[in-house]
């Protein structure tokens, strides 16, 4: 291949997002070709000794979102794979380590990047001996979470276990200052190249600053601290990825590194910044297999982020994307807290915001600690009660759901669990399909 020659990138994800989007875009703009490596038209052989993979590109740029799958290793498995036979941007060796937080931690600090303290026991009850180490105030996270999604702040007297659901959870020392609004620092690195950084501001009645969750940004890119600049780029060389958003939160000591993420949303970077990272992720890939790219061009494009349609997605997924997975009127559900998990019959209600689950049921799967106190109407009636809001993780055929609840007594009821629109607007419901015999109960809904 010659340097003018144009490329084809592939950009593997199976999932739809901005981000996938805006790199398809960006390469296209940089006058190179693109694939979109998904369901509808990807395939791998081999064949008389030979592999292959189909559609033909030259090298991968790694979107695949494995922290939110039930089963992450089967799509590192088959990202690993592809590997084989191609360049890939975010290796999946280097992912495998990312996102596990423990795997990120011990990477780090073997090589003397200051992380919080953290212990991650195989059992409930050595991961209670060693809650004392950590005070008054602890994190308590899944090793594999996203947005936000499996992690809580608990106490001295809160239930933890070794796994919340499927997945093993552990302690982490709680970073922060004094009187100090609680904020961390997202930088996102490209290469050995700082693109954006912002500072992130959790939202009122919680702690946890992820965009998704409703937190605030502010640009840091023009006052970024040097150890914090410094730290993002080592922490994303230590863990291997081309590419990542780092997260870093400062105390009393200076900055420590919380995670590396692979698949670092564009959304919030480019809200706080007016700067998108595909364009240099897109020259990044392009380079890598000798193609040429303007860097002029790429500053303008990093201006806009761009997340229309691109060429390369298959028409068969516009189709797909709008017919959502059916759930049923009655679902078995799989709750889980900081204690353990249980099996429930669950009911849905498009009338219902938010999710809603017994008392008993709270208390005996660790839901929680309460994060605040909303107002919910039930019915038609025009008065509403005040109930105690948690974070609970809801399995629903596959697929995991960390959502705020509220915590009522639901023994009169027929179903313990209510699922409201938090979790249904991921479905179509269909009312006449059920697991077990006809009930009703009152309609609820939210203030």
């Amino acid at each position: 291949m010659s340097a003018g020659d144009p490329v084809t990138v592939g950009v593997l994800s199976l999932h739809t997002s901005k981000e996938t989007k805006a790199i398809l875009n960006a390469v296209e703009d940089l006058g190179h070709d693109t694939e979109w490596l998904r369901a509808e038209n990807t395939s791998i052989s081999v064949t008389d000794g030979s592999p292959v993979l189909e559609p033909s590109v030259d090298v991968i740029a790694n979107r695949m979102l494995l922290s939110n799958t039930e089963q992450p290793a089967e799509e590192l498995g088959l990202a690993n794979a592809f590997s084989q036979l191609l360049p890939t941007l975010n290796e999946p060796s280097a992912v495998m380590t990312a996102m596990h937080k423990l795997s990120t931690a011990t990477a780090l600090a073997s090589n003397d990047i200051r992380t919080p303290d953290v212990t991650l026991a195989l059992s409930a009850d050595q991961l209670t001996a060693a809650r004392e180490r950590y005070g008054e105030e602890a994190v308590y996270k899944t090793a594999i979470g996203t947005h936000g999604g499996g992690t809580w702040k608990v106490g001295p007297d809160d239930p933890i276990n070794a796994k919340v659901g499927n997945r093993y959870a552990f302690l982490q020392e709680l970073v922060d200052q004094e009187g100090v609004r609680n904020r961390d620092l997202r930088v996102y690195v490209v290469g050995d190249e700082i693109v954006g950084a912002m500072y992130r501001y959790a939202p009122d009645n919680d702690w946890r600053t992820n965009v998704a969750l409703g937190g605030t940004v502010e640009d840091a890119t023009g006052d970024l601290p040097e150890e914090a600049s410094e730290m993002a780029r080592r922490a994303a060389d230590v863990v291997g990825l081309d590419y990542a958003g780092v997260d870093l939160v400062e105390g009393d000591e200076g900055w420590f590194v919380l995670e590396v993420n692979p698949t670092a949303g564009f959304k919030g970077l480019y809200e706080a910044t007016h700067v998108s990272p595909a364009p240099y992720i897109a020259k990044m890939a392009i380079e890598r297999v000798g193609g040429a790219v303007d860097d002029e061009r790429v500053a303008d494009l990093a201006n806009v982020l761009d997340d229309s349609r691109p060429a390369a997605q298959p028409s068969e997924m516009v189709t797909k994307n709008t017919e959502p997975a059916v759930i049923g009127y009655t679902e078995e559900v799989v709750l889980s807290g900081t204690s353990g998990s249980k099996s429930v019959l669950a009911k849905s209600d498009t009338g219902a915001t938010r999710t809603s689950i017994d008392t008993s049921l709270a208390a005996d799967i660790g839901a929680g600690p309460i994060k605040s106190i909303t107002r919910i109407r039930s019915g038609s009636s025009k008065q509403s009660k005040s109930r105690p809001v948690v974070d609970v993780v809801v399995g629903v055929g596959g697929n995991q759901h960390t959502v705020t609840a509220s915590v009522e007594d639901r023994s009169h009821m027929d179903y313990p669990v209510l699922l409201g629109r938090d979790i249904l607007e991921n479905y179509q419901v269909d009312v006449s399909r059920r697991i077990d015999s006809d009930a009703a109960d009152t309609p609820e809904e939210e203030e």
